[in-house]
């Protein structure tokens, strides 16, 4: 499996999460560019996880069939269809994008991870990430990932 290279705009160059992809902000999803996708890439496969919860790798976004291109746009719409036949299924945020909230004081680690997949996956919008995963095992050409941190500062 190839690494796949791209950056997220919710993550800054310190490594911090922006504010507005974060739960105490706009709770938007963000925007991914990659760098070197493969031309034999037919859909992308995008996690969020929540590193440092109690219950390790708490999902808190898992979406997929997303069309092969290099550019995921930022505020993908709620819901359990999406954005060209995109699938939002079970985490943290049911059937949408829901993003870095820690417990007030408390600073957390998260990855996004991408995938690209040389088909599409037949699953049901109420899968839960591991099953996305299983599903996809043997179609995963590239991978990468990314890490970010946020501390909860309670509501504002």
């Amino acid at each position: 499996m190839d690494t796949l290279d791209f950056t997220c705009s919710a993550i800054d160059s310190k490594g911090g999460f922006l504010h507005e992809y974060t739960g105490r902000g706009k709770d938007i999803s963000p925007e991914f560019v990659i760098k070197n996708l493969s031309p034999v890439a037919k859909t992308l496969l995008v996690t969020l996880e929540d590193l440092s919860h109690p219950i390790k790798c708490f999902t808190h976004w898992v979406i997929w069939n997303i069309p092969a291109a290099n550019v995921i746009s930022k505020k993908i719409p709620h819901g359990k269809h999406t954005i060209g036949g995109a699938v939002q299924g079970i985490g943290y945020g049911l059937h949408r994008y829901a993003g870095p909230k820690p417990p007030s004081g408390k600073s957390h680690k998260y990855r996004f991870t991408v995938y690209a997949l040389d088909c599409s996956l037949d699953l049901s919008a109420f899968s839960f990430k591991k099953k996305v995963l299983c599903a996809a095992q043997g179609h995963i050409i590239q991978r990468g990932e990314v890490s970010g941190y946020f501390e909860g500062y309670g509501l504002r």
